[in-house]
């Protein structure tokens, strides 16, 4: 979060200080509170298992923020295929893993201010440096989360996106 920034909430109606440049989601959209007892499922800050079917890493979405010095992230969760999951903990820990090819993978993070829903838009993961979440390229449809990904988006659209999800309308 940056600290030059502040906003007039179009929400609230008040004045917040600090322009939030990033959210995430602490788990997969299929991740269910009881799958924690089960020894088939196992839910970590990076990775996350569902009765040894269903393979996940958390990654980033980068979005350009194109009149700012920073870039807008969304934290998520994409599902891939089991030999690309197990590959994907061999270099782990590897230096220079980031040379790996990119993994097909299924977004499993709804983000509730896009229509339609984010579930299961066609990504691409591409392994970072140790230490670093991989970085997710979505498929480069129409849809607006994919639009933003390519075109970028404004400081206008960070304060909408703080607005929709800080203070959602009920």
């Amino acid at each position: 979060m940056t600290d030059e920034i502040s906003y007039m909430c179009g929400r609230c109606g008040r004045r917040h200080e600090g322009l939030p440049f990033s959210y995430g989601s602490d788990a997969p959209a299929y991740w269910r509170d009881e799958l924690a007892t089960e020894e088939t499922s196992q839910l970590t800050d990076e990775q996350c298992v569902i009765q040894r079917e269903h393979f996940f890493v958390r990654a980033r979405i980068v979005i350009p923020v194109i009149d700012a010095d920073e870039e807008f992230d969304w934290g998520v969760w994409v599902t891939v295929s089991q030999p690309n999951f197990n590959r994907m903990n061999e270099v782990w820990t590897t230096t220079g893993r980031e040379h790996e090819p990119s993994y097909f993978g299924w977004l499993s993070t709804e983000i509730p201010i896009y229509q339609p829903t984010t579930l299961n838009l066609k990504t691409r993961v591409h392994t970072q440096p140790v230490g670093e979440r991989p970085l997710v390229e979505l498929e480069p449809t129409d849809h607006p989360l994919a639009v933003e990904q390519r075109t970028g988006i404004t400081l206008a659209r960070v304060q909408q996106i703080a607005e929709e999800l800080l203070h959602p309308l009920t």
